[in-house]
């Protein structure tokens, strides 16, 4: 089988890898179609991101659907041909947080294609992939590009849920990225009054009014628009900030109202912030890592037609096409989710 493998920064290989037998309680599958994230383009551009470093080959890919061919012993509940959602989280169900019910702090956890630890944890991108039947989540009724954006969508569910209570809220989504607009997506479903998006690009900002933005600013263009926001020492109750960039969040913190919540999803490398209006105002600043139990839930709300993802889908290009897949994701200015289709 042929699996998209990063060697270093834009050094993008498709190689043939051996094809593996389902085991107990496994499930083999044929790859249906491949999100590209944006830790895949750091590998692909940069070689990681912050301290984590690409140290060896590494099959990229995590955001998946596929259709199941082959059924390992045990495997109940799945049946051949059948769409799947993959869930590239995959804790190991025993350690401390484990047990805690916190499976996205597992200390052995084995994500896929994540150069965390080493030996890396191969990805996902390859036309045939066995994984454990718990990761499948049947996607009924789905194109194989809405399954693959189950993974995403998790991400964003997880932190609204870090948010806490989001109803008739005003909320501001730094960074208008696919998990920029997923958020915006989320915080809508979750009841906000009013959403404020920021980014540098108007082609990022135009998908995010369609996505249910109340109003869209372009810090490139209107540096000084976030101000009015900053009277009266702030108006906002939640700042997602999805850009992983500095000045976003300073920007976003001047903004907040006292006892506000940041969730902090974007993945910049470490930061500076202004620990004094933290401090002053009272701010609660959350990290917001991964998901677990929430990609089935995203799985659920495409399913009963509560969240749309399709418009954030810009382009699908066959595997034979994947190094233009990735420069072309890598343009914010026409490209906002791009899908690698394998079947």
């Amino acid at each position: 089988m042929k699996a998209i493998v990063v060697h270093g920064p834009k050094d993008l290989r498709i190689e043939e890898r051996p094809i593996e037998a389902p085991g107990l309680g496994e499930v083999r599958l044929r790859l249906a179609a491949g999100g590209i994230c944006g830790s895949d383009l750091h590998y692909y551009n940069h070689g990681g991101f912050g301290a984590v470093r690409l140290r060896e080959p590494m099959i990229l890919g995590h955001e998946v659907s596929a259709y199941v061919e082959a059924l390992g012993a045990g495997v109940d509940g799945l049946k051949p041909g059948q769409l799947v959602a993959v869930s590239p989280s995959r804790p190991c169900r025993s350690c401390l947080y484990c047990q805690e019910g916190l499976h996205n702090q597992c200390l052995n956890m084995r994500f896929y294609g994540s150069a965390m630890p080493f030996p890396h944890i191969q990805g996902a991108f390859r036309e045939v992939l066995v994984a454990d039947a718990v990761q499948c989540v049947p996607a009924d009724g789905l194109t194989a590009g809405e399954a693959a954006m189950a993974e995403p969508l998790a991400v964003t569910l997880h932190a609204t849920r870090r948010a806490g209570e989001i109803l008739g809220k005003r909320v501001l989504v730094t960074g208008c990225g696919p998990i920029g607009l997923l958020s915006i997506i989320a915080a809508r479903r979750a009841g906000a009054a009013e959403i404020v998006a920021t980014d540098l690009s108007d082609f990022t900002l135009s998908l995010a009014r369609k996505a249910g933005a109340d109003r869209t600013i372009n810090m490139r263009s209107e540096p000084d628009a976030l101000s009015p926001y900053t009277a009266h020492k702030g108006s906002f109750d939640i700042l997602y900030e999805c850009s992983g960039a500095a000045p976003a969040l300073v920007a976003g913190i001047a903004a907040l109202r006292p006892r506000a919540v940041i969730i902090q999803l974007g993945l910049g490398g470490d930061m500076n912030l202004p620990m004094m209006a933290i401090t002053a105002k009272e701010l609660d600043l959350r990290g917001s890592f991964r998901f677990h139990e929430e990609f089935a839930t995203g799985v659920v709300l495409m399913q009963k037609g509560l969240i749309d993802v399709k418009p954030l889908i810009t382009h699908t290009l066959p595997l034979s096409d994947a190094e233009a897949a990735f420069e072309l994701a890598t343009d914010r200015s026409q490209a906002m989710k791009t899908q690698i289709a394998f079947s």
